[in-house]
């Protein structure tokens, strides 16, 4: 049975997804939940994703949320094809974890809601506060110059190999500039490391629209 991704085409954490489903070469099925009609809140949808959030995959029967979850379990399951994407060596492992959870607590807690604040609420007809969203970017600012000095030293966050901690990044840290903030650009390793991961063909197959692979 082909893994099934139910999200929207255009939500980023259902990007994220798929962005590690075609770094792993894993042929997908895209079953799209409209937003914006409501279907995430659905009996039959929340039966399988209990808070009402996309994405989900329904891998043969099997059914996972949480988009980080979801790519660590694609991660694992297909790790000997594709890009490998989660260090085995126990302390190249934890330096992993270590950059995982650095992307939750020190950049994401930031972007998602500055993205939020100055893009979907507008989308949705609430109007943004740029006071807010000016604070967010002073804290995302601040963490990414500890961001810099670490990717002066090495290639992407984890060390000189990719991992799933710098695809995590992606989809929000995309969204920045439509939000309003060049702050990546800032930051001269950042924004190396940045481009870098923009360009991979996985991101460049789902940033404009997440579509079935097979």
């Amino acid at each position: 049975m082909v893994l099934k991704l139910y999200g929207s085409a255009y939500s980023t954490c259902t990007r994220r997804v798929a962005l590690v489903l075609h770094e792993k070469q894993v042929p997908f099925e895209f079953c799209p939940i409209a937003l914006e009609k409501g279907e995430h809140k659905r009996e039959e949808f929340v039966a399988k994703q209990p808070f009402g959030q996309v994405p989900y995959i329904d891998d043969d029967g099997f059914i996972l949320y949480e988009s980080r979850a979801i790519a660590y379990y694609v991660a694992k399951k297909w790790e000997h094809q594709g890009t490998p994407l989660i260090p085995t060596e126990l302390k190249a492992n934890a330096i992993f974890q270590q950059a995982a959870s650095v992307e939750l607590a020190h950049f994401n807690q930031y972007v998602e809601k500055a993205v939020i604040e100055m893009v979907f609420k507008p989308l949705s007809g609430t109007a943004g506060d740029p006071e807010i969203f000016k604070a967010l970017i002073k804290s995302l600012s601040e963490d990414l110059d500890v961001y810099d000095r670490i990717l002066s030293k090495q290639k992407y966050v984890a060390g000189d190999e990719i991992t799933l901690a710098d695809l995590y990044h992606i989809p929000y840290g995309s969204m920045l500039p439509e939000a309003g903030s060049l702050i990546m650009d800032e930051k001269p390793n950042v924004k190396r490391w940045f481009d870098n991961l923009s360009a991979r063909p996985s991101w460049q197959a789902v940033k404009g629209e997440v579509k079935s692979t097979a």
